[in-house]
């Protein structure tokens, strides 16, 4: 069952005698518990249509790079391949994704869209819902609750979310039937780029192209389900006592696997439940009600990539202490190439530089001490911004917006005020040290580089 909360109409325009059913296939990369392809099926279906997928390709996503490209493109390669199976013509096309599905359109009897919650997918479906002529329907799967249905504003921290989520979650938890289409559409020819050769693909992108690849992640829901199989056996059981040790591999890896929507967050807790693990609970806290809280940020919050997003009293205590005296002050190039006084920071940042992915609680650190060693919190707060979307494979994401905005107070309560952060929360490589051996994570991502 698809709940009505999740199907949403983005305008008022009638069905048309067209051709085919178009699913535009934008933010939920992957077949296996689609609420938005299953919508689509059953659509197709009932018109008794054929259904026809479609992706734009566009080089101008903001602050993606040739890492997230492959680890995208190598998604939709599978996708592609699922899609064949059961009959179904998956297009991609090279184009601004608002305007090739414009022109996918034009022999559709209507158009339904996964849901996004960047400021430039909401542009793109909004463009969408005024230039075509025939339905654009929306339908939200990449979370585990609808947010709206969760919450109609904006939440302050974890507390305000958590009883909304769990008096309604029982309804939402649960996996959605798979349809087959009743007529095969992949004989209808439209043109589409030959997904065999990713390379090609990328080569011909005009996109930054100077981040390494990462070698320890592989695009697509294959993988996703491999990593999280690996993840239930060998690591759940221990998860809340050691994920916060970046020594020791005791993470998920599913982060950049949820952002292209190659997993299903319900699929991944429900996995998570039926494993009876105790460490199941713990990690549930983050999938559902940490993610859906910073889908909440986003979605109510229009500066949500700016200093601007973060709560008044953050602002205020920051802009008192703008002016206090700093023993260290780097720019942006030095962050980037890593070249700071400090070993651990310096190794988060090289993890992230090149794996694609910086350990969850380095990341806290890591965005507490450019606060501090910069000159304004504003300047802060753009950078890592820059790194944070520049280099993790999981970048351009609520989750990423929402901790970069944590580490100035966001979702946070007031601390003892100190120099530079207000009351704004300190974190220190004296914490490190408490947590795990610092200097044993440094010398890990040093020996990683050196034989990469």
């Amino acid at each position: 069952m698809i709940q009505n909360e999740r199907i949403k109409y983005l305008n008022n325009k009638v069905e048309r005698q067209g051709d085919y059913v178009l699913y535009w296939m934008q933010s939920s990369h992957r077949t296996q518990y689609n609420h938005a392809l299953e919508y689509s099926i059953l659509k197709a279906n009932s018109l008794k249509k054929p259904l026809v997928v479609f992706f734009g390709l566009t080089n101008k996503f903001p602050n993606a790079n040739i890492r997230d490209y492959s680890f995208m493109l190598e998604g939709l390669y599978e996708v592609q391949k699922s899609l064949e199976k059961i009959g179904i013509k998956f297009v991609i096309q090279r184009s601004l994704p608002n305007i090739g599905a414009v022109e996918t359109s034009r022999d559709a009897s209507l158009v339904i869209v996964d849901k996004g919650y960047l400021r430039v997918e909401r542009d793109w479906r909004e463009y969408v819902s005024k230039n075509i002529d025939s339905p654009l329907i929306e339908v939200e799967t990449n979370t585990v609750l609808p947010v709206a249905t969760v919450s109609n504003k904006e939440e302050y921290a974890a507390a305000t979310i958590r009883p909304k989520i769990k008096k309604i979650i029982d309804q939402y938890l649960v996996l959605i039937e798979r349809n087959k289409p009743r007529i095969n559409s992949t004989s209808i020819e439209i043109e589409s780029l030959n997904l065999e050769d990713i390379k090609d693909i990328i080569n011909s992108l005009k996109i930054e192209k100077n981040v390494k690849l990462s070698n320890d992640l592989i695009g697509g829901t294959s993988e996703a389900n491999s990593h999280l199989e690996l993840f239930i056996k060998k690591k759940l059981d221990r998860y809340e006592e050691l994920r916060n040790n970046p020594n020791l591999d005791y993470l998920s890896k599913m982060s950049p696997y949820l952002h292209f929507g190659q997993i299903s967050p319900i699929f991944i807790a429900l996995k998570i439940q039926d494993s009876g693990s105790p460490g199941g609970e713990s990690y549930l806290e983050e999938l559902i009600v940490r993610r859906e809280l910073s889908m909440n940020y986003v979605y109510y919050n229009q500066q949500y990539d700016s200093i601007q997003g973060i709560p008044d009293w953050c602002k205020r205590t920051l802009i008192l202490h703008e002016n206090d005296p700093r023993e260290y002050i780097y720019s942006k190039k030095d962050f980037e190439k890593a070249n700071t006084h400090d070993p651990y920071w310096n190794a988060a940042q090289n993890e992230m530089i090149y794996t694609g992915k910086m350990h969850g609680y380095m990341r806290m650190y890591w965005g507490k001490k450019v606060i501090e060693w910069v000159k304004s919190p504003k300047e802060a707060y753009e950078i890592l911004v820059y790194l944070n979307d520049k280099y993790e494979l999981d970048g351009r994401d609520t989750n990423g917006y929402t901790g970069v905005a944590w580490c100035f107070g966001k979702h946070d309560r007031p601390w003892i005020e100190r120099n530079i952060f207000g009351n704004i929360r300190y974190m220190n490589d004296k914490g490190l040290k408490r947590k795990f051996d610092a200097d044993a994570y440094a010398k890990k991502i040093n020996d990683y580089i050196s034989h990469s």
